[in-house]
């Protein structure tokens, strides 16, 4: 089989930051790459953190002047990041702006979890908007000052010829 665009970066040198995934026609899928893949230290996005930022970021986009424009948001399995999907419509600075205010919002909110409700999801007690906020604030400054110009991966990334 054909591999899959996302397999062939090499993550042995992805660091934290905002990257263009891929682009299928007019959608943009953005790599928000939250913690270092494969660290020795074992530091990845814990379930319940990760799964109520999960429900803050797609309430926050979907409530945005851009939200025609939001296609998908959700995390990657192996718990470093999230994909952030967009129609082109969204500028990548624009995409970076929603990603920040997005993370000020997480770290803001207070109250009832949106979606929260048993009703309204399939795991309502696998929470933790305190594990969520932590997210928010170690990811938060790597993303202050990115730019459009950085929303390309790194070139030791795509060709792995980065020193250890």
């Amino acid at each position: 089989m054909k591999q899959i665009t996302s397999f062939t970066i090499n993550h042995d040198f992805l660091k934290p930051g905002m990257y263009i995934s891929r682009v299928d026609g007019d959608v943009i899928t953005y790599d928000l790459r939250m913690k270092l893949p494969n660290n020795p230290a074992g530091d990845y996005l814990e379930d319940n953190a990760l799964h109520t930022f999960e429900h803050l970021f797609a309430t926050y986009v979907r409530n945005t002047p851009l939200s025609d424009g939001v296609v998908y948001v959700g995390p990657m399995g192996c718990r470093t990041g999230f994909y952030f999907l967009t129609r082109n419509t969204v500028s990548g600075a624009d995409a970076i702006r929603l990603v920040q205010e997005t993370l000020q919002y997480v770290l803001d909110f207070t109250g009832e979890i949106p979606g929260g409700k048993r009703q309204e999801c399939g795991n309502y007690l696998a929470h933790d908007l305190e594990g969520a906020k932590a997210m928010a604030r170690e990811y938060q400054p790597i993303l202050a000052n990115w730019t459009p110009q950085q929303l390309d991966y790194p070139a030791e990334v795509l060709t792995g010829t980065a020193s250890v």
